[in-house]
């Protein structure tokens, strides 16, 4: 019940959750009710009921890769640097989110580095934040110098896949496929060139097509 324009201050302000889509903004249901009670506030439902949503789909990596974003010669220097890089670039996810995340991607690279070898890591929280939104989002980041992530092979990561997921299941389906891809040394070779977005999706898609064939 609060006015438009206070909700259009808030959104400026940076301090509701939602997601920037193109030029629409995307407002999650569960996470507002879960903004709403951090706060003490009252949460009002519609006169009218809302249909249940689906069930999330399993989301192909070449869409996640999409939602998530292509940043070249990002700066870096070391891992905390890299994160802090990435997640300032997901303007999708509202700021007091991305400081979560950030802790979180953080947290989870001091337990063991994500550099899974051949230059390449993929950073994620150890367990899906609802907070960043229902949909699986993967943000590739491809640095201005190698960076030393202390990876499997020692060898240093010149980029970077930042995965969110919104469950276990869809994290491991996309991880699988990620995978798939990178065992491929012509991929690697591909990614090496730093390729620009839509060459990436467009590789990414084929290699998926082969993967589900």
């Amino acid at each position: 019940d609060i006015h438009e324009s206070t909700l259009e201050r808030w959104i400026r302000q940076g301090r509701i959750p939602m997601r920037k889509i193109g030029d629409s903004l995307h407002f999650e249901r569960p996470t507002l009710e879960r903004w709403v009670r951090s706060r003490s506030m009252t949460f009002c439902p519609p006169e009218k009921t809302i249909p249940l949503l689906e069930a999330p789909r399993i989301e192909s990596l070449a869409s996640a890769l999409g939602a998530g974003g292509v940043f070249h010669d990002l700066p870096g220097g070391c891992v905390g640097g890299a994160l802090e890089a990435a997640v300032s670039r997901m303007e999708w996810i509202a700021p007091e989110v991305r400081a979560q995340l950030l802790e979180k991607l953080k947290e989870r690279e001091a337990l063991t580095s994500t550099g899974v070898g051949r230059g390449v890591a993929i950073p994620h929280p150890r367990a899906p934040m609802a907070e960043c939104g229902p949909d699986s989002v993967i943000t590739t980041c491809f640095f201005n110098q190698p960076i030393d992530f202390k990876a499997v092979d020692d060898r240093p990561v010149f980029v970077m896949f930042v995965m969110l997921s919104p469950s276990v299941k869809q994290h491991l389906h996309l991880l699988s496929r990620l995978s798939y891809c990178l065992r491929d040394e012509a991929f690697v070779d591909f990614l090496r060139s730093r390729p620009p977005a839509e060459a990436l999706f467009a590789k990414t898609a084929d290699f998926e097509s082969r993967l589900d064939s």
